[in-house]
């Protein structure tokens, strides 16, 4: 048990307690000799259990796994956890490992959330001064199944796909069925697609898909399911394209639009690209007058058209017809939509307006008024309203439309003291109407450039009067037909108005505070130039002495502004 190895080391076997002690070890030579003392302690060796032993779980699930150990009291131990050998980064693990050590002797690793790459041998390896112990437990997570592998397509028709799929891994819980996916350039997304057989077990590796659209490119993807989940889908397949056709769906909507007369306009809906089937798609526009026998049938070659028009003299306003509007392609002719009954056009109104009048109403604007005979053919949907200045060719007139029954409109934006012509006429889908017999109005001349001039005003308290001298217009301005005195609190923007027909008024300020004050002529034409402000201060109708009521004269000229104080003059002398 004991043994004196040849270069000198003492080997102990088997030790034990009763082997604990100092040892001396002396070398001896013709010289002399050499000691040194060793002193030996035998400790109890270091266990481990590591629980579970073996666990199944399954994606989202967590689970704490325990190592404890037994070992001598007097050494420390350190604990470290390994997944498949090495070692756990708790720091880049995303927050699914936590490492929880409650005692000394014991440590726990979290796991949360588990995930399919969780799975594997978990280690904890356990170290003393003295020795190292570790021990491994086995983690299999179930899942959902992986993505199944490539997808062939191995046969196609007009309206079928034969596919074959190899399975993917079933992450330890075993596939149940599987579902077929398509995509094409109309659908939105990946759509599961009806097959045969229509439940695809697990064991499957192949299926049809049926009920696709002819002449439509598609892509597939195969889905595994199992009784934990559905799985990622596979790679898509190639792209192919279904077989032609003879197409199946007629438009829609098939009715009636407004036209000219003699007309006959027959709309529907096109019919959408994933439904045409084939190549050399268009439509086959039937009709006849209602209660007759043939058909009469034209092509319209376009797979984009949405209407066809035919036209004969001989049909009269608003006669009745059978319409049906079919489709063919390549392949031959589809099926025809419903038979409608839709109406040949009424065509554009044939009456003028009568008794039009037209008001001038200020510098810019005219007032045009009139009246509709009503017509049971040609129905108006507006009226349109031109214009032209005297001195214009009427090709050169302006127009403006309403809608519906108005009979009247304010044309603005006009040039002052200028004639204009005017004519009205109506208007629907079909076309223009006749027009009105032309009548003439005059915009009025242009308001007074000139301002009020010299205002002067007195204040008694919250009352200002004023006066000013008369506006003279010039020849080609509108005369004066009064003025406006315009006041507001300063700080304010609507302004409060008082009229009058002389030149001067009485402002009662209302409230305390600064008042501005403007007066301007009224005319014809609209309002004139004002006049620059004053600023007045009111007190609300506070006691004014005659001393304190003071004449104030603005006088104006076309250079400056001029604000004079008068002498102090008793506010009854005014």
């Amino acid at each position: 048990r004991i043994t004196i190895l040849p270069h000198g080391s003492l080997r102990i076997v088997n030790a034990s307690k009763s082997d604990e002690g100092q040892y001396l070890c002396q070398g001896v030579n013709v010289f002399g000799s050499a000691e040194i003392i060793a002193s030996v302690s035998v400790k109890e060796p270091t266990r481990i259990e590591l629980t579970p032993k073996k666990i199944e779980l399954t994606v989202g699930e967590s689970i704490v796994l325990s190592c404890k150990a037994l070992h001598d009291s007097t050494m420390d131990v350190t604990f470290f956890w390994t997944l498949n050998g090495q070692p756990i980064d708790f720091e880049k693990e995303g927050g699914h490992f936590e490492s929880i050590k409650a005692q000394a002797s014991s440590a726990d690793l979290m796991i949360r959330n588990i995930l399919l790459m969780h799975a594997g041998r978990y280690g904890c390896r356990v170290q003393t001064a003295a020795d190292t112990v570790s021990d491994e437990t086995e983690l299999l997570v179930r899942g959902p199944p992986g993505p199944p592998g490539v997808v062939i397509v191995e046969e196609i028709t007009d309206t079928t796909a034969t596919l074959s799929w190899s399975p993917g891994a079933d992450n330890h819980s075993p596939i149940s069925l599987y579902n077929l996916q398509a995509r094409s350039p109309f659908s939105l997304g990946w759509q599961t697609v009806k097959t045969v057989p229509d439940l695809i077990s697990g064991d499957m590796e192949s299926a049809m898909a049926v009920e696709l659209n002819p002449w439509v490119e598609y892509e597939f993807r195969v889905v595994a399911t199992n009784k934990i989940g559905t799985g990622d889908p596979s790679a898509p397949s190639r792209v192919i394209r279904t077989n032609e056709a003879v197409p199946k769906i007629p438009p829609a909507n098939v009715s009636g639009r407004s036209g000219r007369r003699h007309e006959l306009v027959i709309a529907w809906e096109p019919v959408s690209e994933e439904f045409q089937s084939g190549e050399g798609f268009g439509y086959i526009v039937a009709f006849r007058p209602n209660g007759t026998r043939g058909w009469k049938e034209k092509m319209v070659t376009s797979s984009d058209a949405s209407k066809f028009i035919y036209r004969d003299e001989s049909v009269p306003p608003l006669t009745p017809f059978e319409v049906k509007v079919g489709v063919y392609n390549n392949k031959g002719d589809g099926p025809f939509s419903p038979i409608v009954v839709i109406c040949s056009a009424e065509g554009e109104p044939t009456a003028a307006p009568i008794d039009v009048k037209a008001t001038s109403l200020s510098v810019s604007e005219i007032l045009v008024a009139w009246k509709h005979i009503k017509e049971s053919l040609g129905r108006p949907q507006g009226f349109e309203v031109g214009y032209w200045k005297d001195m214009q060719q009427e090709e050169a007139a302006e127009k403006v439309k309403t809608e519906g029954n108005e009979s009247s409109i304010l044309l603005t934006g006009l040039e002052g003291n200028t004639l204009y012509h005017l004519t009205v006429r109506a208007y629907n889908a079909a076309g223009y109407g006749p027009p009105s017999t032309a009548v003439h109005a005059a915009t009025k001349k242009s308001p007074p450039s000139q301002a009020p001039g010299n205002i002067m005003w007195i204040q008694d308290g919250s009352h200002v009067s004023l006066g000013w001298e008369p506006v003279r217009p010039l020849a080609n301005e509108s005369d004066v037909m009064g003025y406006k005195v315009l006041f507001r609190q300063e700080g304010q923007s609507n302004s409060q108005v008082i009229e009058t027909q002389k030149t001067s008024a009485v402002v009662l300020l209302p409230d305390v505070g600064v008042y501005i004050i403007e007066v301007c002529a009224v005319s014809e034409g609209g309002d004139g130039t004002a006049s620059p402000q004053i600023r007045v201060p009111s007190f609300s109708g506070g006691k004014v002495t005659s001393a304190q009521s003071t004449l104030h004269v603005l006088s104006t000229s076309s250079s400056s502004v001029t604000l004079l104080l008068a002498l102090m003059v008793p506010s009854t002398s005014w």
